[in-house]
């Protein structure tokens, strides 16, 4: 069978409307914000700095317990971590494995009272940070096992027994791993295939095939999310169990090889006539996608501590590098072309661990809702991050394109550069792609006007319906619209705590932030006031709005840490430099993103996308060769037993 062949899965995916499959992602959302969102109010066009300002920070007792704990695993990382063996032999010896157990890296997120270290997200993530450093794949499984496995949504939803019974394994023994994703359900949870069909009072029966369970070859317990059919006594949906990973009917059919992280335990898991005892379910039934975006609003911010640990390395590897390599008379970081790039990764570094930290101390603090905050974090981070790593290959030259093996092979220094890039790629798409989360965070950006207008774009709704939601409208846009004419950022000398004796003035980047966000507020307004309900269509637009709200974010983020850091008498003047050239930086991006909004190419986009899929251009295809294999595009996920060998090997 010819690759090219369009051919389809034969398992038994839920035939889904666009629509109803929009409703799903629409009843898993926290529907209320009941505590305050800095971003939230950003893209409102309302700066409100005092929510961030002064910068929150850990108790005294949090620092000392995150310190000394971090002070032990550098001394592992530096060891008892061979990064190149792990990357040449595609795998996590399991003695480290080992280690970490015993080292208390399991459960560095759980409460000391279940046997875990009880870290803040602060020192969770600059743990990540740390060992990512080492080796990216280990870092993954630490995060997939914390930030989204079976401890956190346990914590967050799990009962008493639950909590009792399987946190204490999770912090010393047991490795866990999240099982959403299947062959043909990425992002659209509403075609979920694989069931729990209820067998009595007290058990569920799964059957199904999950994909990219991250973790998943190594785990000994399994968070797995199934569709519960519905029926008497079963309000049914997508519903979230804790899964042992040896019980019978479980079998690890493949594991997966990636182009980067190649020591990821990354697998294909079938599950057939797996009976899970009822009190195994996390939450309620139907309850398992609202369970999975509330466990990721902070399990989210694992990703871009990493990234955050990437810049600092890709920055090191830098200023060595350039200061040593000479071309045409002097280092190579004395040429403007080349030095640029040095300034860009510095002052984003900068900037990125700025908005982890605010994000992560927020968390902790827990007064404020940070689900934007989060999902901007991880948006920002894994953009930022890869363009760094593409950066440094850069500076490189040709040393950047080759492996570290090969350069130590002829004598030189193995810089693992292009495994950076390689490693970093997947952070684009783990957890929610880029398109996906720009599709969440506009969601959540629009979701005042949806509240008090979105019945009059609804076709749905009956006339009735639409007239209490234009006098709702009428009320809200009549206060809330004059008030994003003139602001703050209009006044010279605001924000002038921001420009101390001798240090870069960043008040004006406080202004430009607060002008800037009534101007992307205004431009929803529009947007959405042109294209009503069509509104959802523009994911261009939509994106740009997102990106926006991420630099000022990232802005206001690098003004309140420079201030913070001047303040405590760390490296302040050092702080406010790169603060202000990552703003002066991040302007420039949004001036371009503003006049994106309007000027673009979206309309002629979709246009050749018709004639790409209708294959009006491929006449273009011609003079190449395919070197694809044969298959499917997608392999079949039909429920039924294995004719696999079991690959699953837990580490004792």
């Amino acid at each position: 069978m010819s690759a090219t062949q369009p051919v389809q899965p034969s398992g038994t995916q839920p035939k889904v409307t666009e629509r109803e499959a929009r409703q799903v992602a629409e009843a898993a959302r926290e529907q209320d914000w009941r505590k305050p969102s800095f971003a939230k109010e950003l893209f409102l066009g309302r700066f409100r700095l005092d929510l961030i300002h002064p910068h929150p920070l850990p108790t005294d007792e949090d620092v000392r317990r995150g310190e000394a704990f971090l002070a032990r695993l550098r001394e592992f990382c530096e060891t008892r971590i061979d990064g190149a063996l792990i990357e040449r032999e595609a795998k996590i010896p399991d003695e480290t494995v080992r280690g970490l157990k015993e080292l208390g890296a399991l459960g560095m997120k759980i409460d000391p009272k279940y046997g875990g270290l009880g870290l803040t997200q602060v020192y969770y993530n600059k743990a990540l940070a740390l060992v990512g450093s080492v080796s990216p794949a280990i870092g993954a499984l630490l995060s997939a096992h914390q930030s989204i496995g079976v401890p956190q949504p346990l914590k967050m939803f799990g009962t008493q027994a639950q909590k009792d019974a399987y946190l204490p394994r999770c912090a010393t023994t047991a490795i866990s791993a999240f099982l959403l994703t299947e062959p043909d359900v990425g992002s659209d949870p509403a075609r979920l295939a694989t069931t729990a069909v209820p067998d009595g009072d007290d058990a569920y029966i799964l059957d199904g095939v999950k994909l990219w369970t991250t973790n998943g070859v190594v785990a000994d317990l399994l968070v797995v999310m199934a569709r519960v059919p519905k029926s008497e006594n079963h309000r049914g949906g997508i519903t979230a169990f804790v899964v042992e990973a040896d019980s019978p009917g479980i079998t690890v059919e493949h594991r997966n090889a990636f182009m980067g992280l190649r020591g990821l335990e990354n697998g294909v898991t079938r599950f057939h006539q797996v009976r899970v005892p009822a009190d195994q379910r996390i939450g309620a039934e139907g309850a398992g996608l609202k369970i999975a975006l509330t466990t990721l609003n902070t399990g989210r911010l694992s990703l871009p501590a990493m990234c955050v640990g990437a810049g600092k390395w890709c920055l090191k590897i830098a200023r060595e590098w350039s200061g040593v390599r000479e071309q045409w008379g002097r280092p190579v970081a004395k040429h403007e072309a080349v030095g640029a790039k040095i300034s860009f990764i510095a002052a984003t570094t900068f900037a990125l661990e700025a908005v982890v930290d605010l994000a992560s101390q927020m968390a902790d603090e827990d007064r404020n809702d940070i689900r934007i905050e989060a999902a901007l974090a991880k948006l920002y981070g894994s953009e930022m991050a890869c363009l760094m790593a593409d950066e440094l290959v850069q500076i490189r030259g040709g040393r950047g394109f080759e492996t570290a093996e090969s350069l130590a092979a002829r004598g030189e220094r193995a810089v693992p550069a292009e495994q950076m890039l390689r490693d970093l790629r997947i952070n684009r798409i783990f957890e929610g792609s880029t398109e996906i989360m720009h599709l969440l965070i506009a969601r959540e950006a629009v979701d005042a006007h949806l509240s008090v207008a979105g019945d009059l774009i609804d076709p749905e709704k009956a006339l009735g319906d639409k007239a209490r939601a234009g006098a709702r409208a009428a009320g809200f846009y009549a206060r809330w619209l004059p008030k994003l004419a003139t602001g703050p950022g209009h006044v010279p000398g605001t924000y002038r705590a921001f420009h101390p004796s001798g240090h870069p003035d960043l008040s004006p980047h406080l202004r430009y932030v607060e002008r800037s966000a009534r101007k992307l507020a205004r431009s929803t307004f529009y947007a959405m006031s042109r294209w009503q309900g069509r509104m959802e269509t523009k994911q261009g637009f939509l994106g740009r709005i997102v990106d926006i709200g991420a630099e000022l974010f990232a802005m206001s983020a690098a003004c309140v840490r420079a201030e913070h850091l001047r303040a405590s008498g760390e490296h302040g003047r050092e702080a406010y430099q790169l603060a202000d050239a990552f703003c002066e930086q991040s302007r420039l991006r949004v001036e371009e993103l503003f006049g994106r909004l309007w000027s673009n190419t979206d309309d002629l986009d979709r246009k050749v996308v018709a004639g790409v899929l209708s294959g009006t251009y491929a006449w273009l295809e011609e003079g190449v060769l395919d070197p694809s294999g044969d298959g499917p595009w997608i392999a079949d996920a039909a429920p039924g037993p294995s004719n696999r060998k079991n690959v699953h090997r837990p580490i004792r």
